[in-house]
């Protein structure tokens, strides 16, 4: 038999590319505010509803739930719900475990390398280091805490946060923004260009949830970034270079950015570096360790299949 994997965060890109990962090894669910397929089952986590038949035999959970942070601008009822999505969503998980006198193998959380706190340095952050003290540090900081619950209340034998960087996919997310006004003629880097941006492929990130579920080795928290620092102006320019595409426009002021997205804009124009080091010590190794073999890969090799 099969081991059961409950994923929340179905609509998701990362849970559709996981779920093809994973999917011939173990049994695969979704928590979906709408169940279309037998294999989904719904909740609604503002009525604090969930299908408790989703969890009937199931051994591990990646929770991927969470409003997408760069969607909207951070009003006050916007930061609430990127909080609330996060954490109610895995109180509820949790509430429903505990009453169903489950104990799960692993529950592994999405997180956010944004933990370090959203400031340019030179520092290099690791595991070990402290949060950051502004608002999506805040977020990741609520959103691990939820997690360690689940091994506080001896309800998982083992408890993963994934702090997960800038993903690279061609389907969604920074990449699909940048790409199509670098072929226009009209990308640029934003605000100095010198923040760096920690980042990591699609296919590495879903090797990393994939090697959690499979190690029973791993626990607590790993940075879920690529080997290959790059700067905001730099991934712009590697890019334009793999599409074949000039770089015309000056970079986009600050103060544009900051009119536009308000607090959010912080986030954009703001990034230090993180190790990966820590996963790669438990054996991982990542299929696209540089940057520009991601780009090719993501850019190229993947929409001439």
């Amino acid at each position: 038999m099969k081991e059961i994997v409950l994923i929340t965060g179905a609509g998701g890109m990362v849970a559709q590319e996981l779920s093809k990962k994973i999917g011939k090894e173990f049994e695969v669910r979704f928590l979906t505010r709408k169940k279309k397929h037998e294999h989904e089952f719904e909740w609604d986590i503002r009525k604090r509803m969930i299908d408790g038949a989703a969890l009937d035999g199931v051994s591990h959970i990646i929770h991927l739930a969470g409003a997408n942070i760069s969607e909207k601008r951070w009003t006050k009822e916007r930061k609430e719900e990127l909080i609330s999505s996060r954490v109610d969503s895995a109180e509820l998980l949790l509430k429903t475990i505990r009453d169903k006198k489950m104990k799960l193998k692993s529950f592994i959380s999405a997180s956010g390398i944004n933990f370090y706190g959203t400031e340019t340095t030179e520092n290099i952050y690791t595991e070990d280091d402290m949060p950051g003290n502004d608002f999506l540090s805040e977020v990741v900081v609520l959103w691990e805490r939820a997690a360690d619950n689940f091994r506080e209340q001896v309800l998982a034998e083992r408890v993963i946060k994934i702090r997960t960087a800038v993903v690279l996919s061609e389907k969604d997310g920074a990449l699909k923004k940048m790409v199509p006004t670098i072929k226009y003629g009209i990308g640029s880097a934003l605000g100095s260009g010198k923040q760096y941006m920690p980042w990591i492929h699609i296919d590495d990130l879903c090797s990393i949830y994939e090697t959690a579920l499979k190690n029973s080795e791993i626990n607590g928290a790993y940075n879920a970034v690529a080997p290959e620092h790059t700067t905001n102006e730099n991934l712009t320019k590697e890019i334009a270079e793999v599409l074949k595409k000039p770089l015309f426009m000056p970079n986009v002021p600050s103060f544009v950015l900051k009119l536009m997205f308000g607090e959010l804009a912080d986030a954009l124009l703001k990034g230090s570096r993180a190790s990966s080091q820590k996963i790669q010590s438990t054996g991982f190794r990542f299929r696209f360790p540089d940057l520009k073999k991601a780009l090719e890969d993501l850019l190229i090799q993947n929409n001439t299949q």
